[in-house]
């Protein structure tokens, strides 16, 4: 698995501003189905949404943290991994949600907040976690990694705030004032983002077809073992705070659905990471974590869509 922390993907710099207008237009577009009264869920239904923020912004990348000390991957799949689980909900949750008979209303709220909450806590989250491996990383090893890596804050909050913050403020003023217009155009907004993301995942794949194939199977158990432990804490936890089936449903989705679109949009910048690093570990995980949540997310969705649930059913 080392030779991951030494491949530098065929990546361009006009792949890289291709790949920022393609996650602005995607969050735009989330933030067309996000309106003000979506906020007063919180005070209506507290438990359900403190229960789901807690799920995606604190323990999912804790828990992350312990997973990679526990199977020691190299430092830059390690990062990869302490990235992803930074980053906010994949914009195809509310969607799953909507298909598992989770509740949807919940839903669009979480994604609502975990959007706007990302441009900070993704930031934060990240250069925690991060530094505390590479500090660990360090200790174990005599030494630091091959290239010093500094993660910087600002960088990162820069760079969520252009990617998340400026797309979904625009998106909630353009609902919010243009209600008809909005109404025509966020469902194929939303089925073109779906889309370009997906066929830019395969372009980028196809771009470093010999890496993915040579080395793909070095990280597909460690994606698949990370996403089943984010479903499973989304799960666990809304079940410990004894929440009905569809929200239990909602935030098990909403936390093993991460948008590593913006993570890859991190990975590349290089204000971020210098053009120097071979951070390929990093970038074939939030690749490959692209590809598989949606197959994850749609298998669960798909089998709980089988299964009759009331919606006043509560455990």
């Amino acid at each position: 698995m080392k030779v991951l922390d030494h491949i530098t993907l065929n990546f361009s710099p006009q792949g890289l501003i291709i790949l920022n207008i393609v996650i602005a237009f995607i969050m735009f577009g989330v933030a067309l189905n996000i309106k003000w009264s979506h906020f007063k869920e919180v005070f209506s239904n507290p438990k359900s949404v403190i229960t789901g923020m807690l799920s995606q912004f604190i323990l999912l990348p804790a828990i992350t943290f312990l997973l990679v000390l526990i199977v020691r991957p190299t430092p830059t799949v390690a990062l990869g991994m302490i990235l992803v689980a930074a980053c906010p909900g994949g914009n195809v949750s509310n969607f799953m949600s909507y298909l598992a008979k989770g509740n949807v209303a919940l839903s669009v709220s979480l994604t609502a907040l975990s959007t706007v909450a990302a441009v900070v806590m993704t930031p934060l989250n990240f250069t925690l976690w991060g530094k505390l491996y590479l500090d660990f990383y360090s200790t174990k090893n005599a030494g630091a990694y091959l290239v010093p890596l500094e993660i910087e804050l600002f960088q990162v909050v820069e760079t969520v705030f252009m990617l998340l913050g400026i797309p979904v403020l625009l998106g909630i003023l353009f609902s919010k004032y243009m209600p008809l217009a909005t109404q025509k155009i966020k469902r194929p907004i939303k089925n073109i983002s779906v889309m370009v993301f997906i066929a830019y995942v395969v372009i980028l794949l196809a771009n470093n077809f010999d890496h993915f194939i040579n080395y793909i199977h070095l990280i597909i158990l460690i994606v698949l073992i990370h996403n089943a432990l984010a479903l499973a804490t989304g799960f666990s936890v809304a079940t410990l705070f004894r929440l009905s089936r569809r929200e239990r449903r909602t935030i098990t989705l909403e936390t093993g659905i991460q948008n590593s679109g913006l993570a890859l949009v991190l990975i590349f910048n290089p204000k971020i990471f210098p053009p120097d690093l071979a951070l390929g570990g990093m970038a074939f995980i939030a690749a490959w974590w692209g590809v598989w949540h949606i197959i994850s997310g749609l298998a669960i969705a798909g089998l709980w869509s089988k299964r009759k649930l009331p919606e006043t059913e509560t455990l």
